[in-house]
C-alpha cells in the first residue's frame, strides 16, 4: 500500500476519539500541537475524555474552563503549561515515579484508548522514530488501542527502542511544526557557584545524570577538564553537547551501554535536536530501563545531580510541591538518588540556591504544611548550595542540622540554629 494514501487530515484522524476515552499526549518537545488542537476543537461533542501525559510543551487549550465537562486532565508531571490548572483544581496530578509509568500503561492499570504522538517520516522500510521523547511514550503506543501520529520531518531519527512501523499507526497526519524548543539564560552567580561545588564532587570516569536548568548547566560548564565521563540520564539538553564534542564524555568507563549516552528524552534548542539526529552515540530507551535502579547502580561513580524547592535541616527533600500546591512531579529523582547511592563510588547530589528570588530561605526547620517528601532523609547524601556542600550520609540528626545550617544563607543561620536547639 502506498504510504501517501494513509494520510488523513488532523480533523479526520481525531474523529475516532469518543466520550469516556483515555487519550495519551506525547511528551515534552514531541507534543503534537496539530493533533491537540484538532481534539480540543471536538470538545463540545465529547464528555469525560481523560487526558493523560507527563510534561508536555506548548498550549493546553483542552484545560480551559469551558471544556471542564469535556476533558478530564490527569498528569504524571506538572509542567508550566498545566501548573495553574492543577493548582486551581481544573486538572489533577498523579504521583508516581517516572520509571513506573510504562508499567501502568502496559499492565492496564491505566488503559489507553488513543495515543497522540509525533514521529519522524518513515524510512524506506516503513519505520518511524519517536525522536526526542521515548520516555513513557513508547509504552503508551504499545498499549493504546488506536495510534494517531503527526508525521513531522523536523523530528530527529534517534537510535534505541523508540521505533514504530507505519503498520502500527492507525491514522497519519502530515505536520511540519517546529519542535518545541527551550532556551535557558545564563546561570546566575549563585548557580555558577553551586556548579563549581558540584564539579569538584565529580570524579574522572564518573557516570552523570542531570536535568535541565541553570544549576545543571553551570555544573556542566565546570567539567571541561574532566576525563572519560559517561552519561546515563533521564533527560538532557544543549549543555551536554559541548562536553561530548570536546571529548570529555566518552562513556568508556561505563559497565552498561559502554560508549553510549543513554537517555529517555531530550528538550532544548535545534542544536541538541540536530545532535541526536541519526547519532549512534545516543541511545533512547524507555523510562523503565533508563530509570531502573538496578541498571543505574551498575555504572561506576554515578553522580546524580537533582534539584529541590525546599530541604529541611535533617535532609528531607521537597522537590515537587510548595506546601499543598503541586508544582512539578516526583519524576525520576528518587530512582537516580538511590541508584547513585548504590553505585560503586556514587554520589547522589541535591542542589539548590539557599534562598528564593523573594529572599525566603529554602533550607528550613520544617517543610511547609502539606509539602510532599520527594526524597527521604534516609536517601540523602550531598546537599549543595552556593555556600558549600553538606555531607549528611551517616550523620545523626544534630550533626545533619549543623551541616545544613552552615550552607544556609547567612541571614537565616541564627534562626535555623535556634529552631534545632
Amino acid at each position: 500500500m502506498d504510504i501517501n494514501n494513509r494520510y488523513v487530515s488532523a480533523e479526520e484522524a481525531v474523529q475516532v476519539i469518543k466520550s469516556g476515552d483515555k487519550v495519551f499526549i506525547h511528551s515534552a518537545a514531541a507534543t503534537p500541537a496539530i493533533l491537540v488542537n484538532a481534539m480540543t476543537n471536538r470538545g463540545p461533542e465529547l464528555s469525560d475524555v481523560e487526558i493523560l501525559s507527563i510534561h508536555t510543551e506548548g498550549p493546553v487549550p483542552y484545560a480551559e474552563e469551558k471544556y471542564a465537562k469535556n476533558f478530564i486532565i490527569n498528569t504524571f508531571f506538572v509542567g508550566a503549561n498545566l501548573r495553574k490548572h492543577v493548582q486551581s483544581g481544573r486538572a489533577s496530578y498523579i504521583p508516581v515515579f517516572l520509571s513506573e509509568i510504562p508499567r501502568l500503561f502496559r499492565s492496564g492499570v491505566k488503559k489507553l484508548d488513543v495515543a497522540l504522538v509525533t514521529v519522524s517520516p518513515p524510512n524506506k522500510k516503513g519505520f518511524c522514530s519517536l525522536g526526542c521523547s521515548v520516555d513513557v511514550s513508547n509504552a503508551a503506543i504499545d498499549s493504546a488501542t488506536y495510534v494517531i501520529a503527526a508525521v513531522n520531518p523536523n523530528m530527529p531519527r534517534v537510535h534505541g527502542n523508540g521505533i514504530i512501523h507505519v503498520d502500527s499507526i492507525h491514522a497519519m497526519v502530515k505536520s511540519d511544526e517546529p519542535l518545541h524548543q527551550m532556551h535557558l539564560g545564563e546561570p546566575s552567580a549563585e548557580e555558577r557557584r553551586i556548579g563549581q561545588y558540584i564539579a569538584e564532587l565529580v570524579e574522572d570516569g564518573a557516570t552523570l545524570q542531570m536535568g535541565i536548568g541553570g544549576i545543571p548547566n553551570a555544573a556542566i560548564a565546570n567539567l571541561t577538564k574532566h576525563k572519560n565521563l559517561g552519561v546515563h540520564t533521564e533527560m538532557f539538553s544543549d549543555g551536554l553537547v559541548d562536553l561530548v564534542e570536546s571529548g570529555v564524555v566518552t562513556g568508556m568507563n561505563k559497565t552498561t551501554d559502554v560508549g553510549k549516552i543513554v537517555t529517555s528524552f531530550v528538550v532544548g534548542s535545534k542544536r541538541v535536536y540536530d545532535f541526536i539526529d541519526e547519532n549512534p552515540l545516543v541511545e533512547f530507551r524507555d523510562a523503565d530501563y533508563v530509570n531502573d535502579t538496578r541498571i543505574i547502580r551498575k555504572n561506576p561513580k554515578v553522580t546524580a545531580i537533582n534539584s529541590a524547592l525546599e530541604v529541611d535541616v535533617f535532609g528531607q527533600v521537597c522537590a515537587d510541591s510548595i506546601g499543598t500546591k503541586q508544582y512539578s512531579g516526583v519524576g525520576g529523582q528518587m530512582d537516580f538518588i538511590r541508584g547513585a547511592s548504590l553505585s560503586e563510588g556514587g554520589k547522589p547530589i541535591i542542589a539548590l540556591p539557599s534562598i528564593t528570588k523573594n529572599g525566603i530561605s529554602r533550607i528550613v526547620n520544617t517543610l511547609k504544611l502539606g509539602a510532599g517528601v520527594t526524597t527521604t532523609r534516609a536517601h540523602v547524601h550531598y546537599i549543595v548550595t552556593e555556600y558549600g556542600v553538606a555531607y549528611l550520609y551517616g550523620k545523626n540528626l544534630k550533626e545533619r542540622a549543623r551541616a545544613m545550617v552552615e550552607i544556609a544563607h547567612p541571614d537565616f543561620r541564627e534562626e535555623l540554629m535556634a529552631g534545632i536547639c
